[in-house]
This record gives structure tokens, C-alpha cells and sequence, in this order.
């Protein structure tokens, strides 16, 4: 039986992988160990590279990429593969990612071809997924779907914990209002990131008068990535869900489930955090309509949640991402929206359009069971791995 060594970690998919590995045949020795710095822990280092010399391996693999995993890799010749689940990793901006052991896959297009730019040889656009058998087990066998029926509903964070507010009052009224004027312009937009562009050259050397940046000797990030990611990204998260939960609620039902602070959504009604494994695809079946919020530092990607909800049998409703087209039909297997005004006029048709909305939700149910297994995925991962050898 081949065997593989695994680097378990909180990540949502990794359950899935991990027994999608082992229906096709691996023989997965899991390796544990809490990580405070994904780039030198000279401990654990030692007992990787014990583990992986006094066996054989077909690779290393890990959800999300670790520089301190394929560092090891690289110096005992094992092979390091891993799947992103998040983006963009800024583990990954690393001297380690030309390490010629790696064989990384990343969800976001966008992302796969900026690595590429930079010479990174063995980098591959690969799409995540959902597993649908264990998604109908957990329907057949629970007795308690009827508490999970909503008209509107949204699982995620608020990200109201953000660095962003943390420092804002340190920034001077200029700067602060030049940020201010980005998120409110990024907040409607659909598919399109400016970020980037807003951080000019100008406005990140006076940005450093206030940013301290914390980073490793061979990390390759930079002030306009972490800011960008770390920062700004998740407060327009932030700001865009927010905006958007109390203008459906002033018209509709809207329930949310997370552990975000929502005092400020008065209309919303909180439904307290859900697992993500026995309750989350419940609250995607039970609701007529599921948001979907892709967090603007998913620049093209389609990401995790729409896999969940389809998945679930649930109707999905998202933010445009340009990959969305180049995987699913809009108005067949879900439905996206261009902006704000979009969105609440899609929301208010198919709530009061039942046998439309049904057809999408199990036309997209059908569709991801068909085409995005993770054994699909991972045979298409292997396969890739195989001929790069």
C-alpha cells in the first residue's frame, strides 16, 4: 500500500482529503503539531525528517502551504504537495516556493499565474470541492432538519476583528480618509480587486510611518501585500457584509449563523455559530436562499462555501468571481449578482419564485456531485503530480 505522511490542521476540507486518500488506496500517517511560526521550529523539523527517513513515502501533502514542511521535504528529497483552501497564502510568499520538491495547487487562477510570473516551475490551478456522500449520510441520519429553515441566511464571519480598526486613529486624517475611499469604492465591486493599484508607491512609504511589518529573513511578502491581505481585505469584508445583511433584512427574513458580534444588525436574526460538519449543510438545505460573500483577497477563485452549499442541495446566491463562469452556468446551477442593487433584486425574485429556485438548487446539487468530487480533484492532482516527475 503507497503511503503518505499528512500535516493535520484546522483547516475545513481536511477531513475530506484526508478519507478521500484513503478510499483510493493511501495508507495516511498523520503528523500533528501546533505551529507558531510556519517557517523555523527547529524541533519539529527534527522529527519530520526522523519520521521521513525511517520510512517510505510517496510525498508530503498539506492543506495550504507550510515553508518550514517543504524546507524538510526539500533537504530529505520527499516530495511536498499541497491544496490552498484560502487566498492568498501569504505563507507561500517564501523563498522556499522555488524548492523543486513542491508541487503546489492553488484555487485562484489569479494567484497561480502571479507565482508563475515569478518563476515558481510547479505551480497548478486546481478548483476545490465538495463530498455530497457524506453530506446525504449526515441528512439520512438526523432527525432535526426542521430547526434549520430560514428565508434568507449567511454563515461566516463578520471579521470585526480586523487590524484595520486597531489602527485607524494612529493614521493621520488624509491617509485615513484615502483607505476610507478605497474600501467604500472596492465594497460594491464584484470580481474586480483595486486594492493593489490604490496602494501606490507614494502612499505605501507614508504608510510605513504607521505599519510595522513583521516578517521572516527569507519571506519574499512586502508592505503591499500584507496590508492589502491582513488589513484592508478583511475590512471590506467587513463592510460589504454588513451593508448588505441590513438592507435585505429591511425588506426580508434574514437569519445569520456565526460568532461575530452582530449588535448592530438589529433586524438580522442571530442564530449563534453552526459546525461546520453536522449542522452547517442543514442551515444550507433549510434555507430557501444562501448568501455567498467571497472575501475581496479571493481575487478570481471560487471558494469553499459555494462547493458547501451546493453540495447541501442548497440555492445559492454570490458575488460574480471571474472563475464562476469558467465552472458553472449562472441561473442553472446558481445564481450571481454584478453589485448591491443586483443582489437584492435576485434575492427578492426567487424568493418568490419556488419551482425556479428549486430547479437551480438541485441542477447545481447534480452538477457538483457529477464534477467536483474530492476524488476527482485529487485523481486530476495526482495525475499532474505524476507527469511533472
Amino acid at each position: 500500500m503507497k503511503k503518505i505522511l499528512m500535516y493535520r490542521w484546522k483547516a475545513y476540507n481536511y477531513k475530506d482529503i484526508k478519507f478521500t486518500f484513503e478510499k483510493m488506496g493511501f495508507e495516511v500517517k498523520e503528523v500533528y503539531q501546533d505551529l507558531l511560526n510556519y517557517d523555523v521550529d527547529e524541533k519539529f523539523a527534527a522529527e519530520l525528517k526522523g519520521m521521513i527517513k525511517a520510512d517510505s513515502y510517496e510525498f508530503f501533502f498539506t492543506v495550504n502551504y507550510f515553508p518550514l514542511i517543504s524546507n524538510v521535504c526539500q533537504e530529505c528529497g520527499l516530495l511536498y504537495v499541497c491544496w490552498s483552501c484560502d487566498n492568498p497564502l501569504i505563507s507561500m510568499y517564501h523563498k522556499s516556493v522555488f524548492n523543486d520538491v513542491n508541487r503546489i495547487f492553488l484555487f485562484d487562477l489569479t494567484n497561480v499565474e502571479e507565482f508563475k510570473g515569478m518563476g515558481v516551475e510547479h505551480v497548478y490551478h486546481l478548483p476545490l470541492a465538495v463530498d455530497c456522500n457524506r453530506i446525504d449520510y449526515l441528512f439520512k441520519n438526523s432527525g432535526d432538519l426542521d430547526k434549520y429553515i430560514n428565508d434568507i441566511s449567511f454563515v461566516g464571519s463578520l471579521y470585526e476583528k480586523n487590524s484595520y480598526d486597531k489602527m485607524e486613529y494612529t493614521l493621520p486624517d488624509y491617509l485615513r480618509g484615502y483607505f476610507e475611499a478605497t474600501m467604500e469604492a472596492q465594497k460594491d465591486l464584484q470580481g474586480i480587486n483595486i486594492i493593489d493599484r490604490m496602494l501606490t508607491p507614494e502612499i505605501l512609504m507614508e504608510l510605513e510611518n504607521y505599519f510595522e511589518l513583521e516578517k521572516s529573513e527569507d519571506s519574499l511578502s512586502d508592505l503591499n501585500l500584507i496590508f492589502s491581505v491582513t488589513t484592508l481585505g478583511f475590512k471590506i469584508a467587513e463592510k460589504q457584509r454588513r451593508s448588505i445583511l441590513i438592507e435585505l433584512s429591511k425588506h426580508h427574513d434574514v437569519s445569520i449563523y456565526t460568532n461575530s458580534n452582530t449588535a448592530d444588525l438589529i433586524r438580522v436574526n442571530y442564530k449563534g455559530a453552526v459546525d461546520y460538519w453536522e449542522e452547517m449543510p442543514k442551515v444550507f438545505r433549510g434555507s430557501k436562499v444562501n448568501l455567498n460573500m467571497t472575501i475581496p483577497n479571493i481575487k478570481s477563485g471560487v471558494p469553499l462555501r459555494i462547493y458547501d452549499i451546493l453540495g447541501a442541495g442548497g440555492f445559492c446566491i454570490t458575488n460574480f468571481q471571474a472563475e464562476l463562469p469558467m465552472q458553472f452556468e449562472n441561473e442553472k446551477h446558481l445564481v450571481w449578482y454584478y453589485d448591491q442593487r443586483d443582489l437584492y433584486e435576485k434575492a427578492d425574485f426567487y424568493l418568490k419564485h419556488d419551482t425556479e429556485r428549486a430547479a437551480i438548487a438541485a441542477a447545481g446539487r447534480k452538477y457538483v456531485e457529477e464534477n467536483c468530487s474530492y476524488k476527482q480533484r485529487i485523481n486530476t492532482l495526482l495525475e499532474v503530480v505524476t507527469d511533472s516527475l
